[in-house]
């Protein structure tokens, strides 16, 4: 079964359908940055985007700011560090 849910961008960027590849990338982008090992970064990508998904099952449109909000709560359990990473990955400082 394919999920099909659209993103909704910030700005005037259009939208785009959800990519668990892209998500998955993130979440170990943010694990390797605070030096968790390759197979544990995999292993909590795969476990948050599997949660994430479930979330999704049920909303046809959420923002980018869903995603990563929903994706940092379940990181947090796994990894804080990276969640925390994650979360902030965004901001202005």
């Amino acid at each position: 079964m394919t999920l099909v849910v659209d993103i909704v961008k910030h700005g005037k960027r259009p939208s785009e359908s959800f990519s668990r590849e892209k998500l998955h990338a993130s979440i170990v982008a943010a694990c390797l940055s605070v030096r968790a090992p390759e197979g544990q970064a995999e292993a909590t990508a795969h476990a948050v985007c599997d949660a994430v998904i479930v979330w999704l099952r049920q909303r046809p449109e959420v923002t980018s700011t869903d995603i990563r909000t929903i994706a940092a709560r379940y990181l947090k359990s796994h990894h804080p560090d990276a969640a925390y990473l994650y979360e902030q990955q965004h901001s202005t400082i």
